[in-house]
């Protein structure tokens, strides 16, 4: 088995964005073994929220997921991967826990799009691939960013709705605490915008 243990991973939340492995996830790689090891922070797959609709953070590919931020989070910075590598290998983790070929090429390029925030046009290897990210997001774009461009439509209007309510309750507080209004004191939780999950 290319993963070892071949269990679900275990987690537990950290904070509002990442959760911490309890168990070692191993990877058996082509050329050597990986060890995301328990204590380590994931966001599983960093999935931008008007794409969670098509691609939920976790899934067959969380334990990918999980090898793919050790990673880019260990094996890159310490120069014993190329983000291509790491990429290649998410791919492949991918395909062994039984991702469907599309799903996975798009996931695929949607980290080799990643891989330019974290320097990636500075390496060959990412010119390399960029026909076959630019075919794969070519093909799915007409069928994903309809669906993204609503999603983002209405995560907007959302944030409108909620910012203005979040106004109108804190002016009640204010107005209720100078008119000395007996009532009990509750908290009005600020919006939080964030485009990722």
């Amino acid at each position: 088995m290319p993963f070892d243990p071949d269990l679900p991973a275990q987690v537990e939340e950290a904070d509002e964005r990442n959760w911490r492995l309890l168990r070692n996830i191993r990877y058996q790689a082509r050329e050597r073994p990986f060890l995301a090891e328990a204590g380590m922070c994931t966001d599983f797959a960093s999935v931008p929220r008007v794409f969670v609709w098509l691609l939920p953070r976790y899934g067959r590919y969380t334990r990918a997921a999980i090898v793919h931020d050790h990673l880019w989070r260990q094996e890159v910075p310490n120069r014993a991967l190329t983000l291509k590598d790491a990429d290649g290998i998410f791919r492949r983790a991918s395909r062994e826990l039984g991702v469907p070929f599309l799903q996975r090429w798009v996931m695929w390029a949607a980290v080799r799009w990643g891989g330019v925030m974290k320097g990636g046009l500075r390496q060959i290897s990412w010119w390399i691939d960029l026909p076959r990210v630019l075919l794969v997001s070519v093909l799915v774009a007409p069928i994903v960013l309809p669906p993204a461009l609503l999603v983002g439509i209405g995560y907007g209007a959302f944030v409108v709705v909620e910012s203005v309510l979040w106004l109108v309750l804190l002016v009640g507080k204010v107005l209720g605490r100078l008119l000395r209004v007996e009532r009990p004191d509750k908290v009005v939780n600020p919006p939080k915008v964030s485009w990722k999950l």
